[in-house]
């Protein structure tokens, strides 16, 4: 049997080896099958979209003429689907014969309410808008570049319904975004998925997010803290970068308006190996003085910006991640009196005490990126390091600081039945360090552990359950507990209602997240050591899509509730100081966020919306009583109008904005009289209803690869009234030198109407 074995062996070799000759053409002949499409948009090719066989691991990727060539399938009959950022899905079913099968031509519809475009913020992992278990808004893109000019991202933000950029200075007029009412430090921000953390983050670094490299905008109104920690108390902002894969070789864009600003980017993608890299120069200037409202101080920001970026995407078995992003970012602001900007003034004389201005050097480098573990279990790490020095000078007052911040998610995505959970362990190490009494002798140094779960369970078809919860341990206030529960019901095919009830923390670090403290001349009193604020919050969301003849449409109705508990708001009713102190009572913000959006066949699609919010403190008196005031800068309504039209034989698109905003409570600030004396009766204490209108035209020029676009900003030439400043003309010190000098009464833009041109090319 040993000698018989080997014999054996042979003859069956040989035998198999015949009937493989044989077969070996019909072989070769079931996996000769090929095919080709050409994907277009309105006649306009889509470069980069993906071409996939449902099922299998065949697919292409879309050319620059929007072609696509899939080889070496075996025959049969197959669903092909097609898609590409910013577009419906296409799907088709196809069979496949021996030799080249021509698709021909294949019209994408541009998916302009992103019901298919695929999240991830709601619960850090990949999902559609409308099943994710939250409610996400998405801006895409092509959203942006049509109906605006966005030079950033707080820019960028104000195209969603409940969301507005607020101005924290009316000098070097830094400014945020404000969800539901709360201002931008409740607010965690986010790089494709990974926080960028608060502090000088919050108030310096967002300017430096160019909308050139933006592929999409994540927006989550409510607290997130359970995923995402401390700032996630009014929502989450999660900026997902361009894939490296899928731009253009080389791309250009500028713009130029007659406020003497102008912006650019440049940008190219090789591929270098396995990676697929994209890099990208961007740029801002804006050097004109203008003073319109008669205080002496320009009314729009000088400052010269530029930012270097690169992103990194490796080409893995399986479709495993594993990106890199990195971005420099370098700004030099300024603004104040004539003499201090002026042919640059201001570089021989910050800090002076005669000359007021404010100077702002900032220079920030930043690292993200994203690993997919080689296991059965999905598992990642989402990694991230920051720098940030910041050397500023608000008038002859000198503000440094440094922040560094190492962060790591490790992060476990197992599933078992209807049950998909999600593990975390997070780490952050950050060094914050100043010239205030925040850093009496030495840094801030923080390491902050923490660990979270998610269960996101199925419990019927139409029922989803999402329960989560986060403990974080902190140095000086010990661990912190943060649950959630988020619930999914459709109660029809196109109808569904989601209800969240979680809760939010945050620790307050006045001197990076409050303007107040450096800009003007108040003096700053903090009555107590401040605890971190606590809050829950309940919303309930109705998301309704449906059909009118071959138009399709989305109703979205959200109602939400904040109780705040510790809240610290600043106090201004004192002439010439600011208190600060956690508030005796509590604060509650309530609201409903209301809007429709509709895309016809024929090239209109709008989008109508409506906010309405009261935000109130409550503070403790005597007997326990309360008194009630409503909190400074949150508009009692606020409304939004978005139309876009296209002329298809023009190659032309027409896009109107407008943002309307009721009334808000102001700050009780005074202005002098001719002595120098505050006034006995403040300032108006509620702004007026203002709105301000965009319009937008964009030129497409598909042959040359050339994009012309041109508007008007504020349309209307609206301006606030009042100046954003008070104590300026102070007769007994220089502009800006006065005790009582505030630059805090900014609720509205003081610039007027601004026209734009610029131009995109890309090949």
């Amino acid at each position: 049997m040993v000698n018989l074995l080997p014999k054996i062996t042979k003859a069956m070799l040989a035998r198999y080896t015949f009937l493989l000759l044989l077969l070996f053409p019909f072989v070769l002949s079931a996996q000769n099958a090929r095919l080709h499409g050409i994907v277009l948009h309105e006649g306009i090719p889509v470069p980069y979209a993906h071409a996939q066989i449902k099922g299998t691991a065949w697919g292409a990727i879309t050319t620059e003429d929007g072609s696509f060539l899939i080889e070496n399938m075996a025959k049969g009959q197959y669903e092909i689907n097609i898609s590409a950022l910013g577009y419906r899905p296409f799907s088709r079913q196809v069979e496949l014969l021996e030799g080249l099968m021509e698709l021909g031509n294949i019209e994408l519809q541009e998916d302009i309410l992103g019901l298919q475009e695929v999240v991830i913020t709601g619960a850090m992992k990949e999902t559609f808008v409308k099943e994710s278990p939250v409610k996400i808004d998405v801006i895409t893109h092509q959203y942006l570049m049509r109906n605006s000019a966005p030079t950033n991202l707080t820019e960028s933000i104000k195209m969603i319904n409940g969301v507005q950029e607020t101005v924290a200075c009316g000098v070097c007029f830094t400014n945020s975004f404000s969800i539901n009412g709360l201002p931008g430090a409740y607010t965690a921000v986010l790089i494709d998925g990974t926080p960028l953390y608060g502090n000088l983050s919050a108030v310096y670094g967002l300017n430096g997010i160019p909308t050139t490299f933006i592929e999409r905008i994540e927006v989550i109104k409510g607290p997130n803290s359970t995923l995402y920690g401390s700032e996630a108390v009014a929502g989450v902002i999660n900026v997902i970068t361009k894939d490296p894969g899928r731009q253009p070789k080389f791309g250009f864009s500028t713009m130029a308006s007659t406020h003497g600003e102008s912006f650019g980017t440049l940008s190219f993608a090789p591929k270098v190996g396995k990676w697929n890299t994209y890099w990208g120069l961007d740029w801002g200037y804006s050097n004109s003085f203008d003073d319109s409202n008669g205080d002496g101080f320009s009314d729009r920001i000088h400052l010269d910006r530029y930012t270097l970026f690169s992103k990194w995407s490796m080409d893995r078995p399986e479709h495993r991640r594993f990106n890199v992003f990195a971005k420099w970012y370098n700004e030099d602001r300024r603004n104040g009196v004539e003499a201090f900007v002026k042919n640059r003034a201001y570089r021989n004389i910050r800090g002076s005490d005669t000359y007021y201005g404010e100077s702002i050097y900032t220079q920030r480098a930043e690292l993200f990126g994203t690993y997919d573990l080689a296991t059965k279990t999905r598992m990642w790490i989402d990694f991230a390091f920051n720098t940030h020095d910041q050397n500023s000078y608000y008038g002859a007052a000198l503000y440094k600081a440094e922040q560094q911040i190492g962060f790591s998610n490790f992060i476990w995505n197992p599933k078992a039945g209807k049950h998909d959970l999600l593990l975390g362990l997070t780490n952050r190490l950050q060094r914050y360090d100043d010239n205030t009494v925040a850093t009496p002798g030495r840094a801030d140094v923080q390491y902050i552990p923490g660990v979270f779960v998610q269960d996101e369970w199925t419990v019927a078809s139409k029922l989803t359950l999402l329960l989560g919860s986060r403990l974080d341990q902190y140095k000086n206030n010990g661990p912190i507990f943060s649950p959630r529960l988020n619930l999914k019901y459709k109660s029809g095919d196109w109808t569904t209602w989601r209800f969240n009830a979680g809760t939010g923390f945050r620790l307050v670090n006045l001197f990076t997240e409050d303007h107040a403290f450096v800009t003007g001349q108040r003096e700053v009193v903090i009555e107590e050591e401040l605890e971190p604020e606590r809050s829950y919050n309940l919303s309930l969301n109705y998301n309704h899509i449906f059909t009118m003849g071959e138009s399709q449409g989305v109703l979205d109705i959200d109602a939400f509730f904040t109780h705040f508990m510790n809240k610290i708001i600043p106090n201004y009713a004192t002439p010439g100081k600011i208190i600060y102190a956690n508030t005796d009572g509590y604060a509650q913000t309530r609201g409903v966020n209301v809007s429709i959006q509709q895309q016809f066949r024929f090239p209109l699609s709008y989008t109508i919306g409506a906010s309405f919010l009261t935000s109130i403190q409550h503070d403790q008196v005597e007997n326990g009583q309360y008194a009630t005031q409503p909190i400074p800068f949150a508009p009692k309504w606020t409304g939004l109008t978005v139309l876009n039209y296209r002329f298809k034989k023009l190659g032309l698109t027409m896009a109107y904005t407008a943002n309307w905003t009721g009334s808000m409570a102001l700050p009780e600030v005074f202005d002098l009289d001719a002595t120098g004396k505050p006034l006995e009766t403040p300032r108006p204490t509620s702004s007026p209803v203002f709105s301000i209108h965009n319009l937008q035209l964009t030129k497409n020029l598909p042959k040359a690869k050339l994009e012309i676009f041109g508007g008007v900003q504020n349309l209307f030439d609206y301006r606030q009234v009042y100046s954003p400043l008070v104590g300026f003309n102070d007769p007994q010190t220089q502009p800006g030198f006065s005790p009582f000098f505030d630059t805090a009464y900014a609720f509205s833009p003081i610039h007027g109407r601004e026209l734009y041109l610029g131009l995109r090319w890309s090949r």
